[in-house]
């Protein structure tokens, strides 16, 4: 009897080839590191070859393995879209999404409650980190989606809207009358964190970094005891923390724009699914 390809073991074979390492791709297939050695082990004897080179970083690909990443993401395609059509509800599954802290403050209630009410069969994880490690995520195909900010609005590609950057402090303060003045930014790699710095050195400005965390629940510790004032965008300011405006003689701040950004070129169902209720609710929010 001919051997057969069995879709879970396909399945964990792409997380494995996405992934480049067992430990991450166990993770997103729900199974412990042993368990997935064993189903590659199975697959391996079914092709009749290697397919994976172990090293001292993770997995790479034999080339075979290239050959069956191609025909397993095609079947899996294939199976996933029969599924889909033939069921009552037709969407099941995992999707994996990204999003910056500032904006899963406003944006992520009403898209979590609303996917639920929806597709009440696929399941959500969430990851909140800076927009560069996001899009790093999405390169390693650990994420399916994710928000991601972008400099430049205006030649932005998929915009959803747009977030203006605004100087935040605690009311009655002494930060802003500090010289040099206190900040409290997010990691440097992050846009907010190098418009500020880029508006004060342009305003002749003298500061210095009191703090730095990728934690925005840190940086509004640190601006609500007065010590330090930050760079939020305008959606993610807490009600009891000031809008810095032009009176506090601060320099200006670029405005971001919010784009939504895939993993691979044609998004699964659910992942297009999910898109359809961003791009419905992100505008209006």
């Amino acid at each position: 009897m001919p051997a057969n390809l069995d879709i879970d073991l396909l399945r964990s074979w792409l997380a494995v080839a996405d992934s480049g390492t067992l430990s991450r791709a166990a993770q997103r297939v729900h199974r412990t590191q042993s368990a997935l050695s064993l189903q590659m082990q199975r697959l391996e004897a079914v092709v009749g070859q290697p397919l994976l080179l172990r090293t001292g970083r993770g997995v790479r690909l034999t080339a075979a393995g290239e050959r069956l990443r191609e025909h397993a993401q095609r079947l899996l395609a294939l199976h996933d879209q029969a599924l889909a059509d033939l069921a009552e509800d037709p969407l099941s599954g995992v999707l994996r999404f990204g999003c910056p802290d500032d904006y899963a403050v406003r944006f992520l209630p009403p898209l979590l409650r609303g996917f639920a009410h929806r597709h009440p069969r696929v399941l959500v994880e969430v990851v909140c980190a800076p927009t560069p490690q996001l899009r790093q995520a999405l390169a390693r195909r650990e994420l399916d989606l994710a928000l991601v900010s972008v400099a430049e609005p205006a030649t932005a590609r998929g915009l959803l809207r747009t977030e203006p950057l605004v100087w935040v402090g605690a009311p009655g303060g002494e930060a802003l009358r500090a010289d040099p003045l206190p900040l409290a930014l997010s990691g440097p790699e992050t846009q907010d964190h190098q418009a500020a710095l880029a508006a004060l050195a342009g305003a002749g400005r003298r500061h210095r970094l009191a703090y730095a965390s990728s934690s925005l629940a840190g940086l509004l510790a640190v601006v609500r005891s007065g010590q330090a004032i930050s760079v939020l965008t305008q959606t993610a300011v807490p009600e009891d923390l000031l809008v810095l405006g032009d009176g506090a003689g601060l320099p200006p701040l670029p405005t971001l724009g919010i784009v939504l950004a895939h993993d691979r070129p044609r998004p699964s169902p659910v992942a297009q699914a999910f898109e359809a209720l961003v791009q419905e609710l992100l505008p209006g929010a």
